[in-house]
């Protein structure tokens, strides 16, 4: 009896040590994420006619998206997976060049909150969901794959020190839509460890979402913005619309040029990944209408 026992502690021991002393974790499918995180996902409305995602990521009201969604906006409202709906008062953190942003709103009840996994963690091939607004159809579920993890700036530039940071993008073959931008990027864990944010309209499944680790510092960044000193600086500028065979210039645009792609003709990946990093390292939206 006494070897058995023995027997067993050092079995469990062993398999302690495998996994480095850590039990280890199992996996959700898609209908446990949705069903854990869907209180915690918002639909966005900005202006006139701005719809897009969102995602408390702490219970006092901070709520994540991607800047296009409400850039150069001051009416931005949230509404909630219960239907109720809180104008946003502050705009506490914004990065631009990775195009994120964090709104501020004050709730009147406890709030669900979603965990950041660790971005740096996902490789390709792992399992991914994606929850989002489409074209105004709330809570659309879609699952795929990491195709990829794509430096946003080609590495020559990066040498030579013209990008503003060093940015990766995650691709994904989860659909996204217009819409769908600002939402949250679900690892296997039910874990955000991305913000789904651009389509390429040419191929299919060529959609990016930016790492969730970006998000992390936003939280350190206090930038306690009124919404109409957010819209002041963030405020879109009427350009005339050019167009060449590559690209296209939207008519409404976020105070930098951003280029949008709409029915390129890129031979190579190499081509492909340095044109998105040219519109990705000004926040570019890669969408037709450059609203969503």
């Amino acid at each position: 009896m006494r070897r058995l026992r023995l027997v067993t502690v050092l079995a469990l021991v062993a398999s302690c040590a495998g996994t480095g002393g850590k039990a280890a974790r199992a996996p959700l499918t898609a209908k446990d994420i949705v069903q854990r995180a869907s209180p915690a996902i918002v639909r966005i409305e900005a202006g006139i006619d701005k719809i897009g995602t969102g995602f408390i990521v702490d219970k006092t009201g901070v709520v994540a998206t991607n800047l296009h969604v409400v850039a150069g906006e001051s009416a931005i409202k949230v509404r909630m997976y219960d239907g109720s709906q809180y104008p946003v008062m502050q705009i506490s953190g914004v990065d631009p060049d990775r195009d994120l942003a964090l709104l501020k709103i004050q709730p009147t009840k406890a709030l669900q909150t979603l965990k950041l996994g660790d971005s740096d963690a996902v490789s390709p091939g792992d399992q991914i969901v994606t929850i989002g607004n489409p074209l105004g159809l709330d809570y659309t579920v879609t699952s795929g794959l990491i195709s990829s993890v794509r430096q946003a700036c080609p590495p020559e530039d990066l040498a030579a020190g013209n990008c503003p940071k060093e940015f990766k993008v995650l691709q994904i073959s989860a659909a996204i839509s217009p819409g769908s931008s600002g939402g949250p990027l679900f690892n296997q864990f039910g874990e955000v460890v991305g913000v789904t944010t651009r389509i390429i309209l040419i191929g299919q499944n060529l959609n990016f979402a930016v790492p969730g680790n970006y998000l992390k510092p936003l939280f350190r960044q206090n930038a306690a913005l009124s919404p109409d000193q957010f819209a002041k600086a963030t405020r879109a500028s009427e350009r005339p619309n050019q167009s060449d065979d590559n690209v296209r210039i939207v008519r409404r645009v976020p105070v930098h040029e951003i280029t949008v792609f709409d029915g390129c003709k890129l031979e190579e990946i190499a081509d492909l990944v340095r044109q998105i990093g040219e519109a990705i390292e000004n926040g570019a939206p890669l969408y037709n209408d450059g609203k969503h």
